[in-house]
């Protein structure tokens, strides 16, 4: 038997970007949420720093954005790298057709911290840090009634009852796992190791750096921090952490001399990197009776394009749609008839998104194991030819556009909100 029992409407497991604007936007419309979180506090590592355009927009029929804008963060208008010691315009966020020509970089604390504010302002939500899902609760006929749960601060078991579960919990799903749901991740060639330094130790005035001897990529954070990635081919951070630090930093001088001269400054060792597993995924299914799942936990993003957050959080507002209507129209749990609309109507954005970063991660992927052998004129005219070329030919600039701007068919459904 469990110690307490806890009511709502919708629980949602997992307090990342697209719980935090669920939450929310739920609390906004009246609908009782119970948003659990194991982290006891928000000061924690997280994958994405990057809003793109689209999210901006969304962020801003949320009635949010001026707010958001307040907390540390970086304006992105320009996309450019530097290609052999050359600066060049990969995107101009001018050329794209929106109203918000800017990207932000910022880390997640503060502004999941923001959104449970905003949401606590609701007498129907309710926020529960410090306390582990465990498990779902499941009829006998495999309707999900609910959540099963530690209260780690109480040291205390929790009895979650609701007409919706979301897995918003990210690539490592509990709820998913739970619900007997494969991740449907695909093999990636290439992994991602980052690290962070502080703003002023190089001079990072590009998004990144390439040349015949890897890639590099510089993202400011706005909290006096700048984060750096090193894409590496599959399975080779092995072979690199058995080299030494050092011979990882000559790695990284072939790229950037005064990159590793900071390196050696600030950082101690390994234990000041992480590897990420960059492997994108799509499960077969994002709905039970009783469940959804939600952002990574339905279909893994990798870093590419910075979709992670973006996908997410226009998940967040299809389903705030969907179960809006769906609580209102019904009793009891909500069946997956009624929140499979969620999949049926963001399915194609998602397999589309996931298909341009798995080519992207090939190109990357031959880049690291060849580019040492390609003439730099070569690849300098291509790339001021496809910097000409974005903004003039369709099947590119619709390209640029799907990572930019995201689903410009998703919106914020204002007419559920009770104020």
């Amino acid at each position: 038997m469990p110690d307490r029992v806890e009511t709502a409407d919708v629980a949602i497991a997992g307090c990342g970007p697209g719980g935090a604007v669920l939450g929310y936007l739920l609390a906004r419309s009246g609908i009782g949420v119970a948003l659990i979180e194991r982290a006891a506090t928000f000061e924690r590592e997280y994958r994405g720093f990057g809003w793109n355009p689209g999210v901006i927009r969304l962020f801003d029929e949320m009635g949010v954005l001026d707010e958001i804008l307040d907390l540390a963060h970086e304006t992105v208008t320009d996309g450019t790298f530097s290609l052999y010691g050359r600066d060049i315009s990969v995107l101009n966020f001018d050329v794209l057709d929106t109203e918000y020509p800017y990207a932000l970089m910022m880390e997640q604390p503060s502004l999941l911290e923001y959104l449970v504010e905003r949401a606590d302002t609701y007498e129907s939500f309710t926020f529960h840090p410090s306390t582990t899902v465990t498990d779902l609760r499941v009829e006998g006929n495999g309707t999900i009634q609910g959540i099963q749960a530690h209260d780690r601060k109480a040291d205390a078991d929790v009895r979650f009852d609701a007409r919706v579960v979301v897995g918003a919990d990210g690539r490592y799903s509990t709820v998913r796992s739970r619900a007997g749901i494969d991740p449907g991740l695909f093999e990636s060639p290439i992994d991602l190791v980052w690290f962070k330094l502080p703003s002023g130790a190089i001079d990072a005035r590009t998004e990144g750096r390439i040349n015949r001897n890897g890639i590099l990529l510089y993202f400011g954070l706005g909290e006096g921090e700048l984060q750096v990635g090193y894409p590496v081919l599959d399975a080779e951070w092995t072979t690199i952490r058995e080299g030494g630090f050092s011979a990882f930093c000559n790695r990284i001088a072939a790229i950037d001399s005064e990159l590793a001269a900071a390196m050696h400054r600030h950082l101690d060792g390994f234990r000041d990197t992480t590897l990420l597993d960059v492997s994108p995924g799509n499960a077969a299914t994002w709905a039970r009776d009783g469940m959804l799942l939600l952002g990574d936990a339905a279909h893994t993003a990798s870093p590419i394009g910075a979709q992670g957050n973006p996908l997410a959080i226009e998940d967040a507002v299809v389903i705030h749609d969907v179960l809006a209507r769906g609580l209102r129209d019904s009793t009891g749990v909500v069946p997956e008839v009624t929140l499979s609309e969620f999949e049926t109507r963001r399915r194609p954005t998602v397999e589309r998104v996931i298909s341009l970063q798995r080519r992207a991660a090939q190109n990357l992927a031959f880049w690291i194991t060849y580019g040492q052998y390609i003439p730099e004129l070569l690849v300098r005219g291509s790339a001021t030819a496809f910097s000409w070329l974005v903004p003039r030919l369709p099947p590119i600039r619709k390209s640029i556009e799907s990572f930019a701007l995201g689903d410009r068919s998703v919106s914020v459904t204002q007419s559920h909100f009770i104020e």
